[in-house]
């Protein structure tokens, strides 16, 4: 039996998926704070090792490169492929984009191809089973839109910096974007309120307020530091407004929050449209839905007038193990192609 694993390694988690023969068994996500110190690595690491345990080969793609903890994107590519070749040795295989898999020292020869490719490779996997699709994964952090034809992922721009410009990365996430970062003023009991400029909730906050449940998903510390009840959660989003949370209904605060959500996904809707005003899609062409966002998506294409499938449907998962998949697309979808490039060396010429 042959043990592969996929690692996503961020900045603010670790995302492990683990592969017997071709057949995917686990897929879990750690807590990772890098900005808090790059031992959190090896601690999220430690918590995976049921997932590592007998691995042969391990396909690594990141983005943990730009934690503040780094000067530079290039440090931190260099610290974080150092700190993985100690654990990995010859097993570790960095996914370098258009390059394809790669050693060490070739991943930090070259940075700008090793850090934050993870949207390539979910894009890729989606293209190997869809010939045209439109990939969201809505994250923790941002949002990536991909255009997929012809079974191959057609982006705008590569970096960052380009994809910024594009549509094609939202720097928007589901739970851990401030809610200062979203809007700068929201509707309240009939008036309109100008948001104080101010760390002092998140979009995790804004969904728990709605009802949502983010058991599992939310594994960070809340703004203030508190717990994460719907009653803290209001008292957190009251303050942006200059207000105590008594001093509205909890149907008052849903509707506030109800509007701050919206605008979020407003802006996942405008960088999906310029995308297509791009590279256009023929109007059967699905949105593939990845991410912890993976139910917000699903309202996305229906505001884009497509249909919707799940990450872990395209790849043939059921229950729960295709929602982690979708959750986590990327240790996945790292994994799915390190095999699918193994077996391509295998054969006979």
């Amino acid at each position: 039996m042959t043990i592969t694993v996929g690692l996503d390694v961020g900045g603010a988690h670790l995302k492990v998926a683990r592969f017997d023969d071709d057949a995917l068994v686990d897929v879990r996500q750690f807590a990772c704070p890098l900005w808090q110190g790059l031992e959190n690595l090896g601690l999220a690491l430690n918590g995976a090792v049921p997932l590592l345990a007998g691995a042969e080969q391990v396909a690594i793609t990141m983005t943990g490169e730009l934690s503040d903890l780094f000067e530079s994107r290039k440090k931190g590519v260099e610290v974080l492929v150092d700190s993985l070749t100690s654990g990995f040795g010859q097993k570790a295989r960095f996914f370098l984009g258009r390059r394809g898999f790669c050693d060490a020292e070739t991943a930090k020869a070259h940075p700008d191809d090793t850090g934050s490719m993870n949207f390539l490779a979910t894009a890729e996997a989606v293209g190997r089973l869809r010939e045209t699709a439109l990939l969201i994964d809505f994250g923790s952090t941002t949002a990536d839109v991909v255009a997929v034809r012809r079974g191959v992922p057609e982006t705008l721009g590569m970096s960052d910096a380009e994809r910024q410009t594009t549509g094609e990365l939202i720097y928007t996430g589901l739970t851990r974007t401030a809610v200062m970062g979203v809007v700068t003023s929201v509707p309240f009991q009939g008036r309109w309120v100008g948001l104080a400029r101010e760390y002092l909730a998140t979009m995790a906050d804004v969904r728990r307020v709605l009802g949502d449940d983010l058991e599992g998903i939310d594994v960070h510390a809340t703004a203030d530091g508190r717990g994460k009840s719907t009653e803290e959660s209001m008292v957190r989003l009251a303050r942006l407004f200059g207000r105590e949370s008594v001093s509205g209904t909890p149907a008052a605060w849903r509707v506030s929050a109800a509007y701050i959500r919206e605008a979020q996904l407003r802006s996942i809707v405008d960088g999906a449209c310029l995308v297509l005003s791009s590279r256009p899609l023929p109007q059967e062409a699905p949105v593939v839905a990845a991410g912890i966002g993976e139910r917000e998506v699903s309202e996305v294409s229906g505001r884009l007038g497509r249909g919707c499938e799940s990450f872990g449907q395209v790849i043939g998962l059921e229950g729960a193990l295709m929602s982690a998949a979708t959750h986590h697309a990327p240790a996945v979808a790292i994994g799915l192609l390190l095999q699918e490039a193994w077996k391509t060396s295998m054969r006979p010429d």
